[in-house]
């Protein structure tokens, strides 16, 4: 058995899916790149938030150094998705709640600008159609992980419409933080299928030409979620 009844991996079933991961790394493999499958794979769900991560399960899953894996570890550490504690090792980060309604502070400051900021359409939109249709696919097939991972997608293709590198890797993330607090969520299905149809007027508003009336529909669509999810999320730690 490979699962957990919390829905994560065991360290044995982790480990084996770390090593499918060894194609992904070169032969001059980086922390870097170790530290984007890592990233990939909590936010997944494969470590949940609050487990610690074994240097020799994963180390000898993706087939790396100790020291590499370390400098992954540090990277992640910087990126708030782990968290070292002293003589007990390293943990994914359990997002507190008041990191939270930080978390969509910065997406209202950056999302709601990059809509703000569009030139004259038309807009370069088919990444957000293409998350769009990927939503209605998992809602078809009650495929709830996928249809938060849509979601997520939906608003990095948002961010993309900017054309800077330097705000994607913001909102990468944050977003990827945001994906700590759903881990621990127990109903993904009621956080993500009722904003599927608010991405679907989000999109055909821009493509309509109207970024002006997508941005306030965004920050409408921003304030409802972080009312929702931060009260659910604190009965969650409670």
């Amino acid at each position: 058995m490979g699962s957990t009844e919390s829905g994560t991996e065991s360290p044995g079933g982790a480990e084996a899916t770390l090593a499918s991961d060894r194609v992904l790394l070169a032969r001059t493999s980086t922390a870097e790149r170790v530290a984007d499958i890592l990233r990939t794979r909590i936010a997944e769900g494969l470590f949940a938030p609050g487990s610690r991560l074994s240097e020799e399960a994963i180390g000898g899953g993706l087939g790396v150094s100790r020291n590499t894996l370390r400098e992954a570890f540090r990277l992640l550490t910087h990126e708030r998705l782990l968290v070292h504690e002293l003589n007990r090792g390293v943990f994914v980060r359990v997002v507190t709640v008041e990191d939270l309604v930080d978390l969509y502070r910065v997406r209202r400051l950056v999302e709601c600008a990059v809509l703000r900021e569009l030139g004259a359409p038309p807009y370069p939109l088919d990444g957000l159609a293409a998350a769009v249709a990927a939503g209605r696919r998992a809602r078809r097939s009650e495929a709830w992980r996928e249809l938060g991972t849509a979601n997520i997608r939906f608003h990095r293709e948002l961010v993309a419409l900017a054309g800077s590198p330097r705000t994607d890797e913001l909102m990468r993330g944050v977003l990827a933080e945001l994906r700590l607090v759903f881990q621990v969520m127990p109903d993904t299905r009621g956080f993500h299928e009722p904003y599927l149809v608010r991405n679907d007027e989000i999109l055909a508003t821009l493509r309509a030409g109207d970024a002006r009336r997508a941005e306030t529909l965004l920050a409408s669509y921003l304030r409802d979620s972080l009312g929702e999810l931060s009260e659910a999320y604190a009965r969650q730690l409670a």
